[in-house]
């Protein structure tokens, strides 16, 4: 166990910003599973956007990795061209 207050805070804020993190990662994945199982078109290109934007957040804390966030954003893109072909 920590000894000095300094790492016992760093202690509590690590796990204060674990819970937010592992909070924004699940419901951005929540919403992608909903976007590739949408088959309407216009709906899941409607909520391309908003997915953009919290993987773009995420990437930005540091939460996944830059390169994965742009993987999925190109992947998401591509699945929701095809779903109207």
């Amino acid at each position: 166990m920590a000894n000095h207050k300094s790492s016992l805070k760093r202690i509590r804020s690590n796990d204060a910003k674990r819970i937010t993190n592992r909070y924004q990662a699940k419901t951005t994945r929540t919403i992608l599973k909903k976007i590739r199982e949408e088959k309407d078109p216009k709906v899941a290109a409607a909520a391309l956007p908003k997915v953009i934007s919290m993987l773009d957040k995420l990437a930005k804390k540091n939460v996944i990795h830059k390169n994965k966030a742009s993987n999925i954003k190109s992947k998401l893109t591509k699945s929701i061209s095809k779903i109207g072909k």
